[in-house]
């Protein structure tokens, strides 16, 4: 019986419980949670495990959209209204909000070791134990293979620049009459990785953010020209405004684009939206001057230190990182793991689409090439204040609202004053 029948049974279910006599759930968990494609339906059955083998506690999964989850969530964790526990992509930046569920664990060690490098991305300043990550991620394109096949258009092999790549598919894009010709996720998040294969290196000599330097300029300048140039579509960044995050996989997913730049946790929404469709392939992130990188990332699963059962949410969190079951949660959604020994020892995915495994293969394959730089920047509490300076400010300069070098000057200016408000509210 799902908690929401539960709810609507009501007093069905008290007089069930006294007829039985079982006892009510003596904590009632809630879990916030966005989906990148359907994989709140493997969570549930784990949940629904869990309420078997403890049924003195109850978790109601709330699922909500993404926008929620970088909006809603931190206004609500700020009140202290917040959920028990929830899936969350501003990893650092949220972390004042959690729990160190430490002392509640059955066994530490066993988190130490097979989520050691990723809990420092939860805790930057030091070492609690706040969550696991539900799906490591690599940020870098796809491509509509087919069309390239269709037009006789080579595909760019590994070491390409981005620019042979915008050379690539506006030829596939004019031969077959394809609308975008490449299209980037509108992520601050998104648009680094590039940056720092184009040199930039986000942190002056002493470890302070520096958002703004030659390297990032390379990189917004070839987004602002490929934006007036038609290789990407102004429309799909211009029509939203400020940091708002806007992904292309519906565009892409209806063959609209040649080539497009978004990251490892399309592929389960690939595989089942796009099927055999056509050949979506993912590529390796292409070369800039400095390095062949993307952004590594990815969602966790964190516990609120404002949870009234910081025990029971430890019990659950402690259940649902256990091997077998985040075995089952990896292989179901085709996530890369974010566990050390699931990672050493493999996952069964549950596939059989050679797009979805040479995308998996693909993505595993550039995790030892990702820039020492991109995971730094991961890492950085107050990332998400640098990339919304970065993709607020050059999204005004595409849409004709800034010049670039009005846009290079803002982003400093917003990383500055938004830092400085930040120390001041600590």
């Amino acid at each position: 019986m799902t908690n929401r029948m539960k709810t609507l049974l009501g007093t069905s279910v008290l007089s069930l419980v006294l007829l039985t006599g079982n006892a009510m759930a003596e904590a009632d968990l809630r879990m916030t949670w966005y989906n990148d494609g359907n994989e709140s339906e493997a969570m549930q059955a784990l949940l629904d495990k869990f309420e078997k083998q403890n049924p003195d506690i109850s978790v109601t999964l709330d699922v909500v959209p993404y926008k929620a989850i970088l909006e809603s969530l931190p206004v609500q964790l700020a009140a202290g209204d917040g959920p028990d526990i929830a899936r969350v992509t501003d990893l650092g930046g949220l972390s004042k909000y959690y729990l160190d569920m430490t002392p509640y664990l059955e066994n530490a060690d066993y988190w130490r070791e097979n989520f050691g490098p990723f809990l420092k991305w939860l805790d930057p300043d030091g070492d609690q134990i706040s969550g696991f990550m539900t799906q490591l991620t690599v940020t870098g394109p796809y491509v509509n293979k087919t069309l390239f096949e269709q037009a006789g258009v080579a595909m760019p092999g590994e070491g390409a620049t981005w620019d042979d790549w915008a050379k690539a598919v506006n030829e596939v894009a004019a031969k077959l009459d394809i609308p975008i010709p490449m299209a980037w996720d509108r992520s601050g998040h998104r648009v680094s990785g590039p940056a720092i294969a184009m040199g930039a290196k986000m942190f002056d000599d002493d470890g302070n953010p520096a958002l703004v330097d030659d390297g990032l300029k390379s990189m917004a300048t070839k987004l602002y020209d490929w934006h007036q140039d038609g290789t990407m579509a102004k429309e799909l960044w211009g029509s939203v405004s400020g940091s708002t995050y806007l992904g292309a996989n519906e565009d892409f997913a209806n063959a609209q684009v040649v080539m497009y730049m978004s990251g490892s946790w399309q592929i389960p929404q690939f595989a089942d939206k796009i099927g055999d469709a056509f050949d979506w392939w993912a590529v390796p992130a292409p070369c800039g001057t400095a390095a062949c990188t993307g952004m590594p990332g990815g969602a966790a699963l964190v516990a609120m230190k404002d949870s009234d059962h910081p025990e029971e949410v430890a019990k659950l969190m402690d259940f649902l990182a256990q091997e077998e079951n985040l075995a089952e949660f990896y292989g179901k959604n085709l996530f890369i793991p974010g566990h050390l020994g699931l990672a050493t020892g493999g996952v069964d995915f549950a596939t059989d689409d050679p797009r979805a495994k040479h995308a998996l293969e693909t993505f595993a394959n550039a995790v030892p090439g990702i820039s020492p730089t991109a995971f730094d920047l991961q890492g950085y509490a107050n990332n998400r204040v640098m990339f919304n300076a970065l993709i607020s400010r050059l999204g005004e300069a595409i849409v004709g609202e800034l010049t670039l070098d009005q846009a290079f000057d803002r982003m400093t200016q917003d990383v500055e004053k938004q830092l400085a408000e930040k120390e001041r509210g600590n």
